[in-house]
């Protein structure tokens, strides 16, 4: 993918003449490059060769509609940090959600109000650029961080991270980014965070593949966005990393795991086969320990740690 200059790009794509005239006068006047394309397909074909900053995209065309058009160019791995905003009449809360649900960021109706859709896009464009210029800086450093839903898909990931995954899973780059039905059942569990559930980490490997890969749960960083990471070969675990970096008794250091994991004094007390009275008790340890005053900064060290594993 190019890029044609240094200025933003952004892809109007819409089938009405007069939508695109208005946008492509009021985009350009704010100093930014536009492309258009007036139907789904096109939008397809243009992505290849260019890569635009944010998509302006109308929900209704004929063909195929912005809805199927969005969730397409949400499967490319290199458009993920780019905002698609949807345009649209449709004013019904099943077609906003429809809209999010494929992989929109905002929505605009229509008749569009040219100063606050600009106002939108400079928005989105900044939260994209932090977003993206975080994952870069920790493939730089060596991250195999990646993102996942519960039902699997990855929501993005290092580049190192789709390297090794695909290293380690052979038809990962063929399945649209979907991670196996294990691990799937296995994330959901941890997602639910049930007591008892084993959360550490789950193996990673085809028959035949050559890297040995094992997936540990980080911990929520989103309503349905969970962090993980990739470590190959056999690592301690997220326990005694955190017990062997930060000082800890092994069991304060499986309270922190779970702390950092989301869980509270009542659920950590029901997992660990404690009361929660001990619970309290080690949190007073760890606290003391790592210079914190409260859970929160105890969560964010833990999960700090873990990170740069």
């Amino acid at each position: 993918m190019l890029k044609v200059d240094s200025r933003d790009i952004v892809l109007v794509v819409d089938d009405s003449p007069d939508t695109l005239r208005m946008l492509t006068d009021a985009i350009e006047e704010s100093g930014k490059t536009v492309l258009v394309a007036r139907a789904g397909v096109q939008a397809l074909s243009m992505i290849e060769k260019i890569k635009p900053d944010v998509i302006l995209m109308d929900a209704v065309m004929p063909g195929m509609d912005g809805f199927e058009t969005c969730r397409r160019l949400r499967q490319m791995k290199e458009l993920t940090h780019v905002p698609i905003i949807f345009m649209t009449g449709l004013t019904e809360t099943g077609d906003i959600i429809k809209g999010l649900e494929a992989g929109g960021v905002d929505y605009v109706t229509k008749p569009i109000v040219p100063e606050e859709l600009l106002a939108r896009i400079h928005v989105h464009l900044v939260n994209a650029r932090k977003t993206h210029s975080a994952q870069a800086a920790l493939d730089v450093f060596g991250r195999y961080l990646m993102a996942a839903d519960r039902r699997g898909h990855v929501l993005w990931s290092t580049p190192q991270t789709v390297k090794l995954l695909s290293a380690a899973l052979k038809d990962f780059a063929t399945e649209q980014y979907v991670l196996p039905q294990n691990v799937q059942k296995w994330l959901d569990d941890c997602a639910e965070q049930k007591p008892g559930t084993p959360t550490e980490s789950i193996a990673l490997s085809d028959a035949g593949t050559a890297r040995k890969v094992e997936l540990s749960f980080i911990g929520p960083i989103g309503s349905d966005e969970f962090l993980l990471r990739l470590t190959e070969g056999d690592r301690a675990s997220d326990a005694d990393l955190l017990k062997r970096k930060l000082s800890l008794t092994q069991r304060e250091a499986e309270v922190l795991l779970w702390i950092a994991r989301g869980k509270s004094n009542r659920d950590i007390a029901e997992i660990l086969d404690l009361s929660p009275r001990t619970v309290n008790k080690h949190l007073e340890q760890i606290y003391a320990k790592l210079g914190v005053e409260n859970r929160a900064s105890a969560a964010a060290l833990a999960v700090r740690t873990l990170v740069v594993r």
